[in-house]
């Protein structure tokens, strides 16, 4: 590993340690992750996304340009429950083998994590201990807010409002849904013009996660960029970080992407997720 990589990676586990750096996990932070009765990968990126939801068949190329424009498609055929009953039989009715990324993480004791990913392998990983769990919303009636907030004992998650947030206990923040302990997902094309209004408009973060994300740091782990929805939603939940902003891990960023995390203050670290495990697990090593 290149001593300028070794340099940050040891300023990104010293900020993980103490708090000011948020890990931001994306798509392929779930690489690697398996269904161990047929071998067959979990659906996470856009692309595997699509051809999940389309039973494995290619959909028009203006479809597969990215999964909401596909899920906004079904969306119009089928209904909004078509794409929900995809993403629960996707995410909580098939059993997923364990991530060595997210089992680290949640021994991390981090106080704020965020992942955009609409799996349950991180609370998972969570399981047995309390924290707090904010689960993004779309079209949704009756609130002002796009988002829920869930409190869990470490084995069941009961609804709370803002004021009962206990902000000693771990957040996870998942922007793009989750099917437990309800499910609700933003998907499609309507669902992002929505939920990304409202975080623009201040309506999608809860009042304790404004005040507690000032000046932090961030992680992308896996994060693509190299589409609009997922560029809007980083650009709102990482509001008030600090400058520099942190770094993006990335092997093989394109043009466009190193521009748009320039713009952010984000740091381009050309390592993966296993470089990154593995300069951690070297940490603890005796010297």
């Amino acid at each position: 590993m290149p001593n300028d990589t070794a340099s940050t990676f040891d300023d990104i586990l010293a900020g993980l340690a103490d708090g000011s750096v948020v890990p931001y996990l994306g798509a392929h932070a779930l690489d690697g992750v398996i269904d161990p009765a047929s071998g067959r990968a979990i659906p996470a990126d856009s692309n595997s996304l699509i051809l999940a939801m389309n039973d494995g068949k290619p959909m028009a190329p203006k479809l597969m340009y990215e999964f909401p424009r596909a899920a906004m498609n079904i969306e119009l055929k089928r209904g909004r429950s078509s794409v929900t009953r995809f993403l629960d039989r996707t995410y909580r009715d098939t059993l997923w083998s364990a991530s060595a990324l997210h089992t680290w993480l949640a021994e991390q004791n981090l106080p704020y994590v965020i992942d955009s990913n609409r799996d349950i392998l991180l609370q998972n990983a969570y399981r047995g201990r309390p924290h707090t769990l904010i689960v993004g919303l779309a079209r949704i009636g009756g609130t002002d807010y796009r988002f829920k907030l869930f409190h869990s004992d470490g084995g069941n998650y009961r609804e709370i409002d803002q004021e009962q947030v206990d902000v000693t206990l771990p957040v996870l923040f998942k922007p793009l849904g989750t099917p437990l302990p309800e499910s609700h997902y933003i998907a499609s094309d309507a669902d992002f013009v929505d939920y990304v209004t409202e975080l623009m408009g201040g309506f999608g973060i809860p009042a304790f996660v404004k005040r507690m994300r000032q000046g932090k740091r961030y992680l992308l782990l896996g994060l693509p960029l190299n589409r609009d929805t997922e560029r809007m939603v980083l650009s709102d939940i990482q509001f008030g970080a600090a400058k520099p902003a942190g770094w993006a891990l990335m092997p093989n960023a394109n043009d466009k992407e190193k521009r748009f995390l320039a713009k952010l203050g984000l740091e381009l670290v050309p390592a993966t997720i296993a470089d990154l495990l593995a300069a951690a697990n070297l940490a603890l090593e005796p010297a």
